[in-house]
């Protein structure tokens, strides 16, 4: 795992040192720059695979292709055999580095779609003048980048990117406008304007003489159910989840470095934790989990169950909320992008436990994507009753009734989901995840900016994701969205900047592409069935998992943000941009303050983005016209 940055056209080394050296934390173990006329190429290492032979930026032996490469290629022994029976000779023992190279050469621009794995790499192409960029299928690693008639500049994150003079960070309206929607920014878009992420799936080829840009989509998430079901479904597709399931992890379990697991006691990472354990002597498996002296916010003792079952050498730390919240400074301090997701927090202090007895660790992210693992999609068919049942009109008569419910700020509390839930229900299905999710309704957001939304554009990729999904079954159109948005943008960024913060890889089973691609053939109603979610994958991990770790309700991974607002452990002050309205903001403090509302979401958003603003290249922010 690494970090990559550079640039092609105005520029020079010091400006790509400077770059990369801001990507120190990502890469503590090896650096690396190269430049031949105006392509600049920058990279920090963090060695897991061929330590001896990984350094980067790496070239063929004839010196035509030069690479930087953030990620993991688990089937890279595989691609190496098959390009070496078609005559490929290879310097380095195991590199999967010196495989991209190499594969590049053989399939150009069709290799990512050979790629089982995560990766965000950019390879120059000397003898045609190219650099072609990629970005896994789900953005597991990040790729930014920003085009300009005289610049192409890139890089893992955008504190890297504004280093270059050709790169100022002015705020992006319309970016901060969709923080408030979704909690999290969307691809293209980034914090800043003119600066935009690569999306998962697709990749960018650049012709280096003219800095012409082309960007292309590689790969696609479609749900295309299975149109013949078998016999015992849950038997045959069990088994066949098991076996794929299987072999993802242990491929996941290749590494030159020590090695772990995340265990919280979900499904997820218990099934990870089950399958890591066949592969590796008994007790030789560690397990990583925190726990919260807060009762609704600890799950550690359904871990610490998990870990005795499979004998693993688990390490918990239990963390008092003072403590949690004296770390969170130290967290926010070094986010590159805001990101509101409150679960930042904990994933950030796993990462820095677990980063003190391993390298590499393995993590159940993706399960409830791709089963439907998560609490809206048992409302789904309540919702469509309720908007079938009561007119649009009387909507906003029945949300303030229950806007009178007391307001509790225990994790995931029966009033917050109700409330949230009814939000959403007044406005039309194609909107009711980002709703639900988000920390204000479109009207909010429209007080917060001074001036009307257009809540096409607002939500313009729920809307995209939703409507370009071929099912018409909800549960579907609501896996596309939490597939094909939440998770590269909020869950993916979430888990690859706490996890870089301290140098930690971390490797995601579910996210296997042959695993994926048998999920997406899995009909909806085999993942949701009787309000029980994720279905198939439960009947699948029987056999591995004791029914009150499958069938237990799901806490979720959350920090108590409520309190520490309410007591004023965390505070708010003025919001450090022009384009928030204050008075607005105010408003809403004083609510939570005195408990006529619970504005956690959104005071969270706000505190994280001033964050984000006042950090150490704050002399360098303004603002986009």
């Amino acid at each position: 795992m690494c970090g990559i940055a550079g640039f092609v056209g105005a520029g020079d080394r010091e400006t790509l040192a400077r770059m990369t050296t801001r990507l120190a934390h990502r890469g503590p173990d090896d650096s690396g720059l190269w430049n031949e006329g105006a392509v600049f190429l920058g990279h920090r290492r963090l060695s897991i695979v061929d330590l001896a032979g990984g350094h980067q930026p790496m070239a063929t032996a004839d010196g035509d292709l030069i690479l930087i490469f953030n990620g993991e290629v688990y089937n890279h022994a595989e691609l190496r055999a098959e390009l070496k029976a078609r005559g490929h000779i290879f310097q380095t023992d195991h590199s999967d580095s010196e495989v991209l190279l190499h594969g590049y050469r053989e399939w150009g621009a069709k290799l990512p779609n050979r790629l089982n794995g995560m990766w965000a790499f950019a390879l120059h192409d000397r003898k045609n003048a190219k650099l072609f960029c990629s970005r896994d299928r789900f953005g597991k690693k990040p790729f930014y980048y920003s085009a300009g008639p005289a610049h192409f500049v890139f890089g893992s994150e955008l504190t890297a990117l504004i280093q270059h003079p050709r790169v100022p960070p002015n705020v992006s309206r319309r970016a901060l406008q969709k923080y408030f929607a979704y909690g999290y920014i969307p691809a293209p878009l980034s914090i800043y304007e003119n600066v935009f992420k690569l999306p998962g799936g697709f990749s960018l080829e650049l012709d280096t003489t003219t800095l012409a840009c082309r960007i292309e989509r590689y790969w696609d998430l479609v749900l295309e159910p299975f149109e013949k079901i078998p016999a015992n479904p849950e038997e045959e597709w069990g088994e066949q989840i098991r076996e794929l399931l299987d072999r993802a992890v242990q491929r996941r379990l290749i590494s030159d470095v020590p090695l772990g697991v995340f265990l919280s006691g979900g499904v997820d990472s218990s099934a990870v934790t089950a399958l890591a354990a066949r592969h590796l002597p008994k007790g030789e498996l560690k397990t990583f989990s925190i726990g919260f002296d807060e009762k609704s916010f600890d799950e550690s003792e359904y871990a610490r169950r998990v870990a005795e079952i499979f004998g693993t050498d688990h390490h918990m730390e239990k963390l008092s909320l003072d403590r949690a919240h004296s770390l969170l400074d130290e967290c926010l301090e070094r986010l590159d992008e805001p990101l509101g997701d409150s679960s930042l927090l904990p994933t950030y202090l796993l990462n820095r436990f677990t980063r003190q007895h391993v390298t590499v660790a393995l993590g159940g992210d993706g399960g409830d994507e791709l089963f439907a693992g998560y609490d809206p999609f048992r409302a789904l068919h309540r919702a469509r009753l309720y908007q079938s049942v009561f007119p649009r009109p009387i909507h906003q008569g029945i949300r303030a009734l229950f806007e009178r419910l007391p307001v509790s700020h225990a994790n995931m509390s029966l009033d917050f989901k109700i409330k949230r839930t009814l939000r959403g229900l007044s406005y039309r299905p194609q909107l009711w995840l980002p709703v639900w999710m988000g920390s204000l309704d479109p009207v909010e957001i429209g007080e917060l900016f001074d001036g009307p939304i257009d809540v096409e554009d607002l939500y313009s990729e729920a809307i995209e994701r939703w409507e370009a999904c071929p099912q018409t079954d909800l549960v579907d159109k609501t896996l596309q969205f939490y597939a094909k948005l939440y998770l590269q943008d909020d869950i993916m960024v979430k888990v690859d900047r706490a996890s870089m913060m301290h140098g930690l890889e971390v490797r995601a089973p579910f996210l296997d592409i042959d695993f994926v691609d048998f999920a997406r053939r899995i009909p909806s109603n085999y993942k949701l069935r009787g309000g029980v979610t994720k279905y198939i994958l439960k009947k699948a991990l029987a056999p591995l998992l004791p029914d009150d770790i499958l069938h237990r309700s799901k806490k979720g991974f959350g920090s108590p943000i409520g309190p520490w607002f309410k007591n004023g452990t965390l505070r708010i002050d003025q919001p450090a941009h022009p384009f928030l309205n204050a008075s607005f903001v105010r408003r809403k403090v004083e609510a939570h303050l005195s408990g006529a509302s619970d504005e956690r979401a959104f005071l969270w958003n706000v505190h994280v983005l001033n964050r984000c603003l006042r950090r150490s290249d704050a002399s360098r922010v303004s603002i986009a016209a």
